[in-house]
């Protein structure tokens, strides 16, 4: 059974950062893809990034590219989304989560190949 646990979200001004981590217990680097997703109110939830099972390859939204940054620190059971120059429109609960897939290199997109879900944090971004 995994266990993730998001934090790192609040109140912050068009323009600035917040650095999110989502913490994992039970073995999930390595085994499992790890992906951020957002939803806003009123609105589906959407992929943001994603870290293959491997950890080598990397994915964003085009909404995000650029702005945002995924890490990954397999000592500390950790995830990260590093995000900069935000936007009114990032405002969203985010949530991480990880998946089985067969490739080491892929990351899904859609929310079905997930299997764990963390609670979520708030990031609003205010204009």
């Amino acid at each position: 059974q995994v266990q993730l646990v998001e934090s790192g979200g609040g109140l912050v001004q068009a323009g600035g950062s917040l650095r999110l981590s989502c913490t994992a217990s039970g073995r999930t680097f390595g085994t499992y893809a790890m992906a951020w997703f957002r939803q806003a109110p009123g609105k589906q939830r959407e992929f943001v990034s994603g870290v293959s099972r491997s950890g080598r390859s990397t994915y964003y939204a085009d909404s995000v590219k650029g702005r945002v940054a995924i890490s990954v620190d397999g000592a500390k059971n950790t995830m990260y989304l590093q995000m900069n120059s935000l936007k009114p429109e990032d405002t969203a609960v985010y949530y991480c989560a990880a998946g089985q897939t067969l490739s080491m290199v892929a990351v899904p997109r859609e929310m079905d190949p997930y299997h764990y879900w963390g609670q979520g944090t708030q990031v609003t971004v205010s204009s």
